[in-house]
């Protein structure tokens, strides 16, 4: 019987091996050979960008760094054991590690300590899907003793930072670990050691490098650290776009506004593994391709040139006059009235020095569209073509500029009292009461001495929306994020109707100062404004620009409704501000030899800067806008100088202006006569060796 049930037991069991062999083998061979395709995407460097005239303002700079590629069958104690040999190794960054990173160490270190720490009541609601493990890991978290982690040593700590990262990073996409600061010893250590460091690598990864230092910096941006990964806020939608989440990306201005041109084709690798995740092989789909090129509008050398300029009259200021203390930033743009290209786009910003505590001067060229003030006279070119619109007053209107005497109100006046002026004369020197008795007859009302001012209310609206077809008190469309539209004054009261039309209560930004006197320069032209020129194809193997993908083309916002004679009257008044006898900037740009044309602009505001305690304070904002030539106008300029003095000061926004329309003209001038020079030697060259052939 036994001899028997054990034949019966192997003639079931070999007919049950015939059953998996013939009938299912196939099947199982096939599970054995099963295959996954597993697509990772890598990362290339970012484009670079170029000034007008392709001279590299951004580029990439080659970093040694060592990497972690987490296989799909590895372990968390796996990891940690890698991560512990290569803190024998390199040095990082351990002033992250926090007590939770401490804790997620040390519970892959103690796997058996972590789950004791659970009860087995808890285990038993885990087990029958009550909890899930999110909820058990959190528990075994909270119960680890600060004892048990604040033992770590600092090889220890840097264990923990390295694990850290490598942890951050999707299975088989590498992972930097270290990427600056990696020596030339660490770096060969690593190499001789890989075949004890699962997983690591050593490679080339990249690094923005901004080749003009802080020029420009505030507008080119920021980009995320390869720690960093996508922000928080905005995960989702890079996600969606086959992002991953250690991408670098821009996080601010040029390198966010164009971070789809800049990301550039990620390189594709198909990495073929078997049932138990082993890579078996490795399929290159795509080589990648470094992200597009941007050409922008501005010009470096200039650039650089205004900035001294601005720099240097700050300092001066500074030193000289006790009433500046306030005083801590300064705008410049320079604009092609006919295209949008900034070419320069300046701003300046003084701040104590949070070690040194000295003031020194940094980038503030953000501040230009992402704040605002009061901008006072250099508006009174859009007033007076407002008052040609609504009929308020005509060309060659005149005026008695006389103080204004309304009942309940203080004396208003011009800084001179003038006597009889027409519209010219009120442009030339400013006339504050001229721009008055345009607004109340704009508003239907009349002055009577000493009587009320009755006014139509609508006239806020009217004027608001004239000075809007300049470009002031709306965005202007630059290419940038942030941009904000300045502040329109909340009430509306006859006096402050009067303040609206001189630039002293509505606040502006200095690039909407730049589009408005840009409108006036072209002849009633709104052009949107823009920083980048061209699209570029990357050039990979040499240096210097690609073929141009795009070119940026100039976009009219909208047109002036107004005649052209009344625009040219208005040039001609600016004309007169900048190159006549009582013009209010004469003294700075007589005798300029490009033909200058501009408005001057001097409001009374109140301080709101970064010294909280002297908020309030009354001030002087001080700016100009400008352009020349003349009579065929090829670059627009706006100054402007918030807070630049109390009571008394210097006129540092015609000081800033005069000096840079001299520097735009002045290199305009010397690259005409480099250009000579080069055609006259190489025509000089090309007769020489015409004559050698002959002889």
């Amino acid at each position: 019987m036994l001899f028997f049930a054990v034949f019966l037991l192997f003639s079931i069991l070999i007919l049950r091996l015939g059953e998996i062999q013939i009938v299912f083998g196939d099947d199982f061979k096939r599970e054995l050979q099963r295959t996954e395709d597993v697509t990772v995407s890598n990362p290339v460097p970012r484009g670079k960008m170029f000034d007008r005239n392709g001279n590299v303002i951004v580029d990439n700079k080659p970093l040694n760094a060592i990497t972690y590629t987490k296989q799909q069958n590895t372990t968390q104690k796996e990891m940690v054991e890698t991560a512990e040999k290569l803190a024998k190794i390199i040095k990082v960054d351990t002033s992250k590690v926090r007590d939770r990173d401490k804790k997620d160490f040390w519970i892959v270190q103690h796997p058996k300590a972590a789950k004791q720490l659970i009860t087995k009541k808890e285990w038993t609601l885990y087990d029958n899907k009550k909890w899930d493990y999110k909820k058990i890991y959190q528990l075994q978290l909270d119960r680890i003793k600060d004892s048990k982690i604040n033992h770590y040593s600092k090889q220890d700590i840097r264990a923990i930072a390295i694990f850290k990262k490598m942890n951050n990073g999707y299975a088989l996409a590498p992972q930097i670990v270290k990427n600056k600061g990696v020596t030339p010893q660490e770096f060969a250590a690593v190499s001789e050691n890989l075949e004890n460091l699962p997983g690591v690598d050593t490679t080339t990864d990249w690094d923005r490098k901004y080749v003009l230092g802080d020029t420009l910096k505030t507008i080119i941006g920021n980009v995320s650290s390869a720690e960093e990964g996508l922000p928080k806020e905005s995960l989702d939608k890079y996600m969606a776009l086959d992002y991953s989440r250690n991408d670098r990306v821009g996080k601010s201005y040029l390198e966010y506004q164009y971070e789809d041109v800049l990301h550039g084709k990620k390189a594709k690798v198909i990495n073929k593994t078997d049932k138990a995740g082993n890579v078996i092989s490795q399929q290159v789909v795509s080589e990648g391709e470094r992200g597009k090129d941007l050409v922008l509008t501005i010009d470096a050398e200039l650039q650089k040139k205004v900035e001294k300029i601005i720099e240097n009259e700050m300092w001066k200021a500074k030193r000289q006059y006790s009433t500046t203390g306030l005083m801590d930033r300064a705008f410049v743009i320079l604009m092609d009235p006919h295209t949008g290209e900034i070419l320069s786009l300046a701003g300046k910003q003084i701040v104590r020095d949070e070690d040194t505590g000295r003031l020194k001067m940094q980038d503030y060229a953000q501040g230009t569209f992402t704040t605002s003030y009061n901008v006072g006279s250099a508006v009174k070119g859009a007033t007076v073509l407002t008052g040609y619109q609504t009929g308020a007053i005509q060309p060659g209107t005149s005026h008695v500029d006389e103080p204004l005497h309304i009942l309940h109100t203080k004396v208003k006046k011009s800084w001179k009292t003038f006597g009889r002026i027409n519209d010219l004369t009120a442009l030339q020197v400013s006339s504050n009461v001229y721009m008055w008795k345009t607004v109340i007859a704009m508003a239907h009302s009349h002055y009577v001495p000493n009587g009320p001012l009755p006014i139509d209310k609508t006239a806020f609206d009217t004027l608001r929306r004239s000075f809007s077809q300049f470009g002031l008190g709306v965005r202007t469309g630059i290419d940038l994020p942030n941009e904000m539209s300045g502040f329109p004054g909340p009430d509306r009261t006859s006096g402050l109707l009067l303040d609206l039309a001189i630039g002293q209560y509505d606040t502006y930004t200095p690039i909407q100062l730049a589009q408005y006197v840009s409108t006036i320069a072209n002849g009633g032209y709104r052009m949107q404004p823009h920083l980048v020129k061209e699209i570029r194809e990357p050039v990979m193997d040499k240096a210097g620009e690609g073929p141009v993908i795009e070119e940026i083309q100039p976009n009219v916002l909208n047109r002036l409704d107004m005649k052209p004679e009344w625009i040219q009257r208005v040039q001609q008044g600016f004309r007169m501000v900048m190159q006549t006898p009582n013009g209010t900037a004469y003294s700075f740009f007589r005798g300029a030899t490009y033909n200058p044309a501009g408005k001057t602009g001097t409001a009374q505001a109140f301080y709101y800067g970064s010294d909280r305690s002297r908020w309030g304070t009354p001030v002087m904002n001080l700016s100009l806008v400008g352009f020349a030539p003349y009579d065929d106008p090829e670059v627009a300029m706006a100054v402007v100088v918030p807070w630049a003095y109390q009571n008394t000061g210097p006129a540092i926004n015609d000081l800033i202006g005069k000096k840079v329309m001299d520097a735009y003209f002045d290199l305009k001038k010397e690259r005409q006569t480099d250009k000579t020079k080069k055609t006259t030697k190489r025509s000089t060259d090309n007769n020489n060796d015409t004559t050698q052939s002959n002889q």
